[in-house]
């Protein structure tokens, strides 16, 4: 099918809906003392609450980002997918990819890309411009949930097709973070020929699942930390993979429950000294918030977590054995922000990368395009600056 022109417009009596759910919440104890040690904060979420229902304004939010070009089209098979896709002002745009991960949405990329596209607007050079393209991942927002059989592993051709083919770009950049560290990882291991590097934000976790038989100190202590993973952070990992359906049940019918699922990511993940509001507005995570509630899509965000757990043996070595057949060749660039999850060390990424920049910034969380967008627009900026020359071979 041909591609077609996409405008957000959620239906009012979804809005209504959502207002009389906030009106009747029934809220919990607080089992603390009004902090966020028992992992979230009443007092905080009742605040927020009352500035959902009384003060923000979803119809704003959803013409900001309705400013972006986007479109939806149907890939093989007939997966729909939602993207923005937003041209460059400069002499010769570049083409990239941008993907985001969980509980984040295109949201994460609203400040990144006007920066990306008009870089003369933003104190650049328009030399630097880039095509952006940033799709919402299977099962997120706009996009259809994956078909049966399909995985988070399937996404890089995914992508690869909708910018080759759909778009009609014959080489092109990617740039991650979370899941879209990995699926820019399968552009690059499966479709090097047509990509020109790879920008991420961190080392997809998948590689900590074999460790090497010779590990560096400081990959001994990355290493260690990602095994106390699960048991100081990753309860919501292990649920979502295991058992997603039975937190989404609730996430998906209390638009409280489901802000405070993700909210709390939002603050734990990202560089605020635990203070949420030192880093995004209400507004900004109130408007993430929504696109997962008002599509209905929190069960279906889960499906990457179900597909790593559920992958099994035969599946792995599949990966492993494409990994080995894949090209390590594209050039790869790594932006680390000192508050994300993990801080894996220089020699862990040249493992499975051909690591060419590797930027240690000076602040920044998980969510490092919302958080720090011009340090981020420049290092991708830089990175790419010397591969714009290779667009044009075959």
């Amino acid at each position: 099918m041909s591609m077609q022109p996409f405008r957000i417009a959620i239906e009012q009596r979804v809005l209504d809906d959502l207002n009389q759910r906030l009106d009747h919440t029934r809220w919990v104890d607080d089992l603390g003392d009004a902090g966020w040690d028992h992992g979230l904060s009443i007092p905080y979420m009742r605040e927020l609450a009352s500035h959902w229902r009384s003060q923000f304004d979803w119809r704003s939010q959803e013409a900001a980002l309705n400013r972006f070009s986007q479109a939806r089209v149907h890939l093989k098979g007939g997966l729909g997918i939602h993207f923005i896709h937003e041209k460059g002002r400069g002499p010769a745009p570049c083409p990239i990819i941008l993907t985001h991960g969980f509980p984040d949405s295109i949201v994460r990329f609203s400040k990144l890309i006007p920066m990306l596209t008009d870089p003369a607007s933003h104190g650049a050079d328009p030399a630097d411009a880039f095509d952006v393209v940033a799709p919402s991942l299977p099962g997120y927002a706009f996009s259809d949930k994956p078909r049966p059989g399909a995985t988070v592993f399937d996404v890089g051709d995914m992508w690869h097709e909708l910018m080759t083919e759909h778009l009609g770009y014959s080489r092109y950049g990617a740039h991650g973070g979370d899941w879209g560290s990995t699926v820019t990882e399968l552009l690059a291991r499966d479709h090097a020929r047509e990509v020109l590097g790879i920008h991420l934000t961190d080392v997809p976790f998948m590689h900590a699942f074999q460790a090497p038989s010779d590990p560096s100190h400081a990959e001994q202590k990355y290493l260690a930390a990602i095994e106390k993973f699960p048991q100081t952070q990753g309860a919501y990992a292990l649920v979502q993979g295991a058992q997603p359906q039975v937190a989404a049940i609730g996430l998906a019918d209390s638009p409280i429950g489901l802000a405070a699922w993700i909210v709390e990511k939002f603050r734990r993940w990202s560089d605020c000294d635990g203070e949420l509001e030192r880093v995004f507005t209400k507004d900004e995570l109130l408007t993430n918030v929504m696109l997962y509630w008002a599509t209905g899509t929190i069960a279906s965000s889960f499906l990457p977590y179900y597909d790593v757990a559920h992958i099994g043996a035969m599946g792995w070595m599949g990966q492993k054995l494409k990994q080995w057949v894949g090209s390590a060749s594209v050039p790869a660039a790594f932006a680390m922000f000192p508050k994300d999850l993990s801080s894996p060390p220089r020699e862990w990424a040249e493992r499975f990368f051909n690591v060419q920049r590797w930027t240690e910034m000076p602040r920044g969380g998980h969510f490092a395009a919302l958080e720090e967008p011009e340090a981020l627009a420049e290092d991708i900026r830089t990175f790419f600056r010397p591969l714009r020359a290779g667009r044009a071979l075959s």
